[in-house]
């Protein structure tokens, strides 16, 4: 499931992306531009950040963005962007975020596989270390499908 959401289109390695809020446009961007998502979502998960805090920074360097599917969902999807220089949501242990996944769900089953498929790239420290450093969306992607 992750190699078909995690594509050329939906990956990106930047380097000059300064603050939390561009951090979720450029995540939510990246999935509206397939039709996955409208801008009604990347608008929501804004406003969940701004309204509960950096609870989406789930890991150390990990961010999951995310709203609920009447938000705005199409279908499944996600993005990520790889943070060259790190980003500040505001979470004192896991700051700065590297990894910025966004992801959109239209049903509980789905959401669940993706997750799941998610977590085992999560508990993989030697890949999770590569794709924080990785220099290129190729190499992303051939980290994410091993």
């Amino acid at each position: 499931m992750l190699k078909s959401m995690l594509t050329k289109e939906t990956v990106v390695v930047e380097d000059t992306c300064d603050t939390w809020q561009n951090a979720v446009l450029k995540a939510g961007e990246l999935l509206k531009n397939t039709g996955a998502i409208e801008e009604s979502y990347i608008t929501a998960m804004a406003e969940s950040v701004e309204k509960n805090g950096p609870y989406m920074v789930i890991a150390p360097g990990i961010a999951l963005l995310h709203a609920r599917p009447e938000d705005g969902v199409n279908e499944a999807c996600m993005s990520l962007q790889v943070l060259k220089n790190g980003v500040s949501f505001g979470h004192k242990e896991r700051d700065p975020v590297t990894l910025a996944f966004a992801f959109g769900a239209v049903d509980a089953k789905l959401h669940l596989q993706a997750l799941q498929q998610l977590m085992e790239l999560f508990n993989d420290e030697e890949r999770l270390t590569k794709l924080k450093n990785c220099e290129n969306v190729e190499e992303a992607l051939v980290l994410l499908n091993e």
